[in-house]
């Protein structure tokens, strides 16, 4: 099976050597059988002729004299070419018509078997024993033996008729057999030739049903074929119908979102710069009671404004409209200015927001590094009510880690994977009704697209640690994962992490 699977026979000269193997041992065993059924038949001729010589022979020796018996067998013996034995009831040899001395040692012993096989010095022979009186009353015992040899008379001349016989067939089964190998085989490669032009780039893999040129099984295969070419051009054209419309609702929902971005952002734009005008007392002292709800008007639309950013970035990343800007950068700047301004959101509650760690370089869009780095710390200053946030910037694995942790409430264990999902909250947050579930989402993405992972470790009632990964060095190829990807971090990251 090694030696066919590396070195496959063609089809066109395999089945009419098959049909010539399977010939040539037909007429081997046809010629067995033949020659079998000829040195049977030639056996009992052989009996019977020795039964008839000896039966014949003794009753002529029966009325001749003792002078004329061994003329009479000498006689019988050129006239036959049979042999004879003549002999007393002691085993005493009174004519001896063999070639040779041999038998006439067993001459009781042929004598009480009465007739059946044996070998004399002319080869195989049946013998058969008759009785005939003699002179003085006893009776005289004659052996004929007629030669039956191994391969009978007319023997070659069966193998012959049968090798000429099996020759004409098997030239005209081999003939045949090679003409359909060949009209197989050329459907064959016909149809094969046909498959590999549809599976090339260049061509429609739909394409023409494929010609049925036989009424045999490759032709029942190439309809089957064709059946499944047009079932798959049927779910080819509902799959164009269905993304079709799905770009269409994409582009038009895009659309919908831009307008509605510009038409809120202009009269949200408006509201938070009057606030301000309002609060730096331009136009007059304010009471306390107005400072304040003023300054509730303010946050109310920063965190609008903020909403309508998350949906434009959840939009542009499903879209894949929003690209990246990388270049070499320093990540620790960046997080210091993000942190400078968490204090701020961080100063009515009396958390304290630490920077630690180091300068490290990462191949980053600095505008993102500095979103991912602001979503993770405004969550922590978030839901963190008591103790304090930091941020830890550290070269690692040859890039850059961003640890943002918090001494806040915790995340429950079977929250962890769900916490990236868009639109999820968990029963805390669910609880204060803050925001709307996309900032880690937002962010996984982003980390993603940079090539790194995002790492959670977490203990409720202790706090969180969100870790970041960035390469300090471009991707060897681009990151296109979808919006919804879940490929975990690569082995012996969270041990590396930690």
């Amino acid at each position: 099976m090694a030696l066919r699977s590396r070195f496959p026979l063609p089809f066109v000269v395999l089945a009419p050597a098959l049909v010539i193997l399977v010939g040539v041992l037909a007429a081997i065993a046809i010629a067995q059988l033949g020659v079998r059924e000829l040195r049977k038949q030639s056996d009992e001729a052989a009996a019977q002729r020795s039964e008839l010589l000896a039966t014949t022979l003794a009753a002529r020796l029966a009325a001749a004299s003792e002078e004329q018996q061994s003329a009479l067998i000498e006689r019988a013996v050129s006239r036959s070419g049979a042999e004879f034995l003549l002999f007393t009831p002691e085993g005493r040899v009174l004519v001896d018509g063999t070639q040779g001395g041999s038998v006439s040692e067993h001459a009781r012993e042929l004598w009480a078997r009465g007739e059946g096989e044996t070998t004399t010095d002319l080869g195989r022979a049946r013998f058969y024993a008759a009785g005939l009186p003699a002179a003085n009353g006893r009776e005289l015992g004659l052996l004929a033996f007629v030669s039956a040899p191994e391969a009978p008379f007319a023997s070659s001349s069966l193998v012959a008729s049968v090798a000429t016989l099996t020759a004409l067939l098997l030239g005209a089964a081999a003939l045949v057999a090679l003409a359909l190998a060949r009209d197989v085989h050329a459907d064959v490669v016909f149809v094969r030739r046909r498959i590999a032009e549809m599976a090339q780039q260049a061509h429609d893999p739909s394409g023409q049903p494929i010609p049925v040129r036989s009424v045999d099984q490759v032709g029942l295969l190439t309809s089957a074929f064709n059946v499944l070419v047009d079932r798959f051009t049927a779910a080819e054209h509902a799959y164009g119908q269905d993304l079709s419309g799905a770009l269409a609702y994409d582009r038009d929902r895009s659309a919908f979102l831009a307008a509605l971005s510009h038409e809120l952002r202009t009269p949200l734009n408006a509201i938070l710069g009057f606030t301000e005008v309002l609060l730096s007392e331009v136009d007059g002292p304010l009471s306390a009671d107005a400072r304040e709800n003023l300054t509730v008007v303010r946050s109310s639309g920063e965190h609008l404004r903020a909403l309508i950013d998350d949906i434009l970035d959840l939009s542009a990343l499903e879209s894949g409209e929003l690209k990246l800007h990388s270049e070499p950068m320093d990540v620790y700047p960046v997080a210091g200015e993000v942190v400078r301004e968490a204090r701020v959101t961080a100063a009515p509650k009396g958390l304290a927001v630490e920077l630690q760690g180091s300068p490290a370089l990462a191949w980053a869009d600095a505008r993102r590094v500095r979103q991912i780095i602001g979503n993770l710390l405004g969550n922590a200053v978030k839901f963190t009510e008591h103790g304090k946030v930091w941020v830890r910037i550290e070269p690692r694995d040859g890039g850059a880690a961003i640890t943002v942790g918090d001494t806040g409430p915790g995340i429950a264990p079977e929250d962890r994977e769900a916490i990236f999902e868009e639109f999820f909250q968990t029963k805390e947050a669910g609880r204060h009704r803050l925001g709307t579930g996309l900032g880690l989402a937002i962010t996984r993405r982003l980390v993603q697209m940079h090539g790194g992972f995002i790492d959670l470790k977490s203990e409720l009632g202790k706090g969180s640690a969100f870790t970041v990964v960035l390469p300090s060095t471009k991707p060897q190829k681009p990151v296109r994962r979808s919006f919804y990807d879940e490929t975990p971090a690569p082995p012996g990251l969270e041990e590396k992490i930690a």
